[in-house]
């Protein structure tokens, strides 16, 4: 059976949500119908048929239990007319506790069933964490009859369900007004479209960035590939000159143009699309067109296009041009004889020559050489005694040889 979607809505400017109504006849849009949440039952308009629908991550659709009767809604009235009473009440509470949170609205189910307080962190910081444990249990002592929950929020969601003047002007802000999804914003999307990055011209009342910021954005992107960027030189008809703007959304750029005389101001002139071209492809054209060789652009070159305007192209072999019958026979290359390898000299190469033993070896046994010298010392010379100083001690101290000494000059008496 092919699921029948519906979108469904529980807010004025809140998400849409797809469920099933399968076994519901057909749904008008407008109608109230009762389905079963994370927070519990709640009663949510039908917005719109989905035909085509996506299956969901987790592969089913949750089914619409029934459509909301009169004593629902007037239950759902009465319940709301108390959220008021029980978001003043927690407020109190937490700043006796000394809560660094701002309780930002209190919401009941339909049935009165859950109370759900919404808050957020004096940082305006969604991802900082705060122990609301004694402040949810003094609530639930409070509000026995109903199951207390409390849910964090950011400063957009604090700023959409506030509502309000919006930062440009605006009567009521466009997250309050037509905004069901927040868009992640950059500081990119304001320097692509040129917006001063003056804290007060692009944060929103919440103290983020404009969610406007994207509304523009791709636009800007697709236009300014098609232009120049800043500082291109480009050809206009007034000249060559340099860009210093560009106007995406009029498809412009503003050029500025060099002065006839050179003691005056440069000129700035806007020009559209159509009326510019980019000097550097014009540049190249016009050094192709110059060039003698379109194979050689800086020119200089000697190849045949250069001298005589034909690209050159190599000449056939004069045999080519010659008749078969005119060719000399070619000859077929002779087969190589096979000759048997020569035999390897096992000598220079330094290996063993292992030859067959046979009545041409030699086994006489080797004669060993008779040495006829007598054993002892070499030359057989007795070693000499150790000499004896004039004192009687002997000197265990090896020899030294005694310095050089010249002859002392004698005198003429002959003494030293």
């Amino acid at each position: 059976m092919q699921p029948n979607i519906y979108g469904i809505r529980f807010s004025k400017v809140g998400k849409v949500y797809h469920f099933d109504a399968s076994h519901l006849l057909e749904l008008k849009v407008g109608e109230h119908v009762i389905v079963e949440t994370t927070r519990g039952r709640q009663i949510g308009e039908v917005i719109q048929h989905i035909p085509d629908p996506t299956p969901p991550p987790d592969g089913s659709w949750k089914s619409i239990e029934r459509r909301a009767s009169s004593a629902d809604l007037l239950l759902r009235q009465n319940w709301a007319q108390k959220q008021t009473a029980a978001m003043i009440e927690c407020r109190a509470r937490s700043s006796e506790l000394k809560l660094a949170v701002k309780i930002v609205a209190a919401e009941y189910s339909f049935d009165g069933s859950r109370l759900t307080f919404m808050f957020a962190t004096e940082n305006d910081e969604k991802d900082e964490k705060v122990d609301l444990k004694s402040l949810r249990k003094d609530m639930q002592k409070i509000f026995s009859e109903t199951q207390v929950d409390m849910r964090q929020i950011g400063p957009r969601d604090v700023a959409k369900m506030l509502g309000g003047m919006g930062a440009c002007g605006l009567e009521t802000r466009c997250c309050s007004k037509f905004l069901t999804e927040f868009s992640p914003i950059s500081i990119k999307m304001a320097k692509e479209q040129g917006i001063s990055l003056t804290p007060t011209e692009i944060t929103g009342m919440c103290g983020r960035l404009r969610c406007c910021l994207i509304y523009e954005y791709d636009q800007y992107v697709a236009a300014r590939k098609e232009l120049p960027k800043r500082n291109k030189r480009v050809v206009s008809p007034d000249g060559e000159g340099k860009v210093i703007d560009v106007f995406p959304m009029r498809n412009a750029v503003l050029v500025e143009l060099a002065p006839k005389n050179p003691m005056d101001r440069p000129l700035w002139k806007e020009f559209h699309r159509d009326l510019i071209e980019p000097w550097d492809e014009l540049e190249a054209l016009r050094r192709k067109s110059a060039a003698p060789c379109d194979r050689h652009e800086g020119g200089g070159c000697d190849c045949g296009k250069a001298r005589t305007g034909v690209s050159e192209v190599p000449a056939e072999p004069a045999e080519a041009q010659l008749p078969a019958e005119s060719l000399p026979e070619k000859r077929a290359p002779e087969p190589q004889q096979n000759r048997p390898p020569r035999q390897q000299d096992n000598r220079r190469s330094g290996q063993q020559n292992n030859r067959p033993s046979g009545p041409q070896q030699n086994n006489r046994p080797a004669q060993k050489r008779q040495d006829n010298r007598p054993a002892g010392k070499p030359e057989n010379r007795p070693a000499a005694p150790p000499e004896t100083p004039a004192s009687g001690k002997t000197d265990s101290r090896p020899n030294r040889r005694k310095p050089f000494r010249k002859n002392p000059k004698k005198g003429p008496d002959g003494s030293a």
